[in-house]
């Protein structure tokens, strides 16, 4: 996502938080050989650093995976009123929990300009309902990466067991908005809950950001349960994506442990359970959109994710 939109302002300015990065070496011991990968391949897609997978799997839904020119889903006339229902859940260790996969965005948001600038409340003050997200210089949109990572996240998830519900899946013309999309995770009582995004910084500017909710009481928003577990769901997650995918933690947002605390996002100020924000690259560098527009990569980066999630739900 582009810092330039309604629930997506630029971060505060930046503090020390030496013990954040101390704590994402100390949980994933291969981050660093997950790095040194990034760096000498100069961050290729299909050749990052794949860790040790807890996330396996080895059915034809797991061979099928959507490849590099899937077609963006059509919308459909009216907006849903219910996130997209999950197949039921198969036998596993995850069987009985909940996940909640936010896709960032829509691909129908740029047809619907007055819909998506109206004002909505997310607890602290008014912001715009949603935005239609950033893009690749090349025209891939930060919707279509945002829904391909959640369809094949969805997989993987539900065949470890978990109930896996989408706040949006192509479905509905445009949105839902930011308040909304907290209270489709509130309403699920979700286990866990992420938003997928990628940025839209300067070139040059590389790697991938988990945001965490601060700790807010104010107005309609209550963060101050769910700081605790939030922050261990992002490390998890920030932890397995460096191991499986080989990607750098951002070289401009945060100080180097790809984990950043932020007070102003309506998804995270009214979310009552554990849920954090994944910004995967940033699409205006050209290296990072090799990535990004990689099926091969895509499926590191759902993996890696997937098995943050797991790690959490599993203690």
């Amino acid at each position: 996502m582009s810092y330039v939109g309604p629930d997506f302002e630029p971060p505060q300015p930046r503090r020390r938080r030496g013990p954040l990065t101390v704590a994402l070496a100390a949980l994933v011991p291969g981050a660093l050989l997950g790095w040194l990968v990034y760096e000498t391949v100069g961050g290729s897609g299909d050749d990052g650093g794949s860790g040790q997978a807890s996330v396996r799997s080895s059915s034809p839904a797991a061979s099928s995976a959507p490849s590099d020119d899937a077609k963006e889903p059509s919308a459909s006339p009216k907006p849903t009123a219910t996130p997209s229902a999950s197949a039921p859940a198969a036998s596993g260790p995850l069987k009985g929990k909940v996940v909640v996969i936010d896709p960032g965005h829509n691909p129908g948001n740029f047809q619907h300009a007055s819909e998506i600038n109206r004002q909505v409340n997310i607890g602290t003050n008014a912001k715009e309902c949603d935005t239609t997200g950033t893009s690749t210089n090349d025209g891939y949109t930060e919707a279509k990466f945002t829904l391909d990572v959640a369809h094949r996240m969805r997989t993987l998830l539900q065949e470890q067991g978990a109930t896996v519900k989408l706040t949006q899946d192509g479905d509905r013309p445009f949105g839902p908005c930011v308040d909304e999309r907290a209270r489709i995770g509130n309403q699920a009582k979700a286990d866990a809950v992420v938003s997928i995004h990628a940025d839209g910084s300067g070139a040059g500017n590389r790697g991938f950001h988990v945001i965490l909710p601060g700790a807010v009481h104010a107005g309609a928003a209550d963060t101050r349960a769910i700081v605790g577990p939030s922050r261990d769901l992002g490390e998890r997650v920030a932890g397995r994506f460096v191991a499986v995918t080989g990607s750098a933690p951002s070289n401009y947002i945060g100080d180097g442990g790809g984990l950043v605390t932020r007070k102003d996002l309506g998804g995270l100020n009214l979310s009552t359970v554990p849920k954090v924000f994944i910004e995967c690259g940033n699409m205006r560098d050209s290296k990072d959109a090799a990535l990004l527009t990689s099926g091969a990569w895509r499926q590191k980066a759902a993996q890696g994710i997937s098995e943050g999630i797991v790690s959490f739900l599993r203690g």
